[in-house]
């Protein structure tokens, strides 16, 4: 079968997006260059574990799940984020942020100071401003305020985030009302009363993501790989990287491939002819380099 590694998931960092292996080794994303990989003949996708430890049992898990845990896992994990609200004590500092997803695609989040704007990165955030900065539960009642007086989510499902990156028009016109519309939620959100006096406002001044992710130009996607599976395989010339979404053309054109369906799974390098092999989700608004080792 020749060599396999374990992916670890695609990782936001100061020089762009990369893919992190087993053992810690890491391969950097350029745009126009080769993403090729396949899944082993007899591949079985089992569970990451959690928390830094494997799974005790080495459940076998679901080929399209996005998170690669078996419910007791999944459950442990989950027990130890901030997400959670179980880490009450945490004295880290926190920012309050409004992103930008597409047009009426904002939201609210909380993320660790000492991350930066790791975390918008992470989550495909076009445009981004900080709203507020203080202690982690004035954070999270001042997420609940904004998300309850300004109508926003704190979350965006990801098919909703890649349905609309084919279609936005870049730094020009497009760049201008995004701003535009986190600017408004951002002033009204600076009138509101309650805010918690432990937070620290923060002045509007918008991060753009449109060139970092590679969104220019970018064409709509014809379809999403929905899941990987064993004896298949997937390669392609990567167009754009936003959060954990890698845009690749291929053979039956713009494809995005999400690479938290990788973690699980024994891959293997290939070569390939650019049509994925893999199951193809038609999008909704849809009707040659040198491989270096498994790139």
């Amino acid at each position: 079968m020749g060599r396999v590694w374990s992916c670890a998931g695609l990782r936001w960092g100061a020089d762009g997006p990369a893919l992190v292996w087993g053992g810690g080794r890491v391969s950097p994303l350029a745009r126009g260059g080769r993403i090729a990989f396949g899944v082993a003949e007899d591949g079985v996708r089992t569970c990451v574990g959690a928390r830094g430890h494997a799974c005790p049992r080495a459940t076998a898990v679901p080929g399209r799940g996005t998170g690669a845990r078996c419910e007791e896992c999944a459950r442990l994990e989950r027990a130890h984020s901030v997400a959670a609200d179980t880490v009450a004590d945490d004295p880290r500092p926190y920012h309050v942020y409004l992103a930008w997803f597409g047009p009426g695609l904002v939201k609210v989040g909380i993320t660790g100071v000492e991350r930066g704007s790791a975390r918008l990165l992470e989550q495909g955030a076009v445009t981004f401003s900080w709203l507020g900065r203080g202690p982690l539960m004035a954070s999270r009642r001042a997420e609940e305020l904004l998300r309850a007086a300004l109508r926003v989510p704190d979350r965006i499902p990801y098919a909703d985030k890649r349905e609309v990156r084919g279609v936005l028009s870049g730094t020009g016109a497009g760049g201008v009302e995004r701003v535009a519309e986190i600017a408004e939620l951002h002033a009204r959100a600076g009138l509101l009363d309650g805010w918690p006096e432990s937070l620290e406002r923060m002045p509007f001044e918008p991060v753009d993501h449109t060139e970092v992710f590679g969104l220019t130009g970018l064409p709509p996607a014809e379809g999403v790989v929905s899941e990987l599976a064993a004896g298949c395989a997937v390669s392609g010339e990567l167009l754009a990287a936003a959060g954990p979404d890698l845009h690749l053309a291929t053979g039956r054109g713009v494809v995005v491939l999400d690479t938290r369906l990788m973690p699980g799974w024994e891959l293997t390098s290939a070569g390939g002819d650019d049509r994925p092999a893999f199951p193809i989700r038609e999008s909704r608004r849809a009707a040659p380099g040198v491989q270096d080792g498994l790139f």
